[in-house]
């Protein structure tokens, strides 16, 4: 005669053969029925391919060189900047065209290159940052922000120049901005001026003083502040 723990031992021995039982009629059936979904699609119908991208050659001069590439249709400039050409003095800050970090010179323009299409540059002279000057032989920009410490962590700084090179010349060229008094006149060099043209530009540090600075240093006026 068995005593409890035998018929324990053995109810035990049976509940878990038919757990294992049971855990090996399901998984298989589950693992197929995953099978099935991942090859078919859950309508039944064969899962869609993701199509290889479009890609299409682009030609155009960056820093005085001629470069020619095939680039996905999607590349904004600056990825192709700065993954396709290693010119990582343009910086990726916001992405989305609100810090101004991507600053480049297109055809003497300004522009944000990450809200811009490589292929919309087509035959584009590029200046970056690296284009203006070199350690041995700074852009007159470049010199001014050392000399007024117009960069903290240096981040911004790149596009500050860029910028700031760009905001020079619309001056010189007569263009107005939002604070122009006088829209057919030539505007003038002022602070105010200065803090409008490069309001477009974002320094978290908050070295706009010295970044004004070095702008009319350039610029060649005197006491600006």
């Amino acid at each position: 005669m068995m005593d409890s723990s035998d018929i324990n031992h053995t109810r035990r021995n049976v509940l878990i053969g038919g757990a294992l039982s049971a855990s090996a009629t399901v998984l298989p059936a589950m693992a197929q029925g995953s099978k099935t979904i991942a090859d078919t699609g859950r309508d039944g119908a064969a899962p869609a391919t993701t199509p290889p991208p479009v890609t299409t050659k682009v030609a155009l001069r960056v820093n005085g060189q001629r470069y020619e590439m095939d680039l996905d249709t999607r590349t904004t400039l600056l990825d192709m900047l700065r993954e396709h050409m290693h010119l990582t003095g343009t910086k990726k800050g916001c992405d989305q065209g609100q810090c101004g970090a991507c600053t480049v010179l297109v055809d003497g323009r300004r522009i944000n290159s990450c809200l811009s299409l490589a292929v919309m540059h087509e035959g584009a002279d590029i200046t970056t940052i690296e284009g203006l000057g070199t350690p041995g032989k700074l852009h007159p920009m470049q010199a001014a922000f050392v000399k007024h410490d117009g960069y903290q962590c240096g981040y911004c700084t790149p596009g500050q120049i860029c910028s700031s090179v760009a905001a020079l010349d619309e001056l010189k060229r007569g263009i107005p901005s939002h604070v122009s008094p006088d829209l057919t006149a030539q505007p003038l060099l002022s602070p105010v001026e200065l803090r409008e043209r490069m309001s477009g530009n974002i320094c978290r540090c908050g070295a706009y003083s010295n970044i004004i600075d070095a702008i009319t240093d350039v610029a060649g006026v005197k006491g600006a502040a």
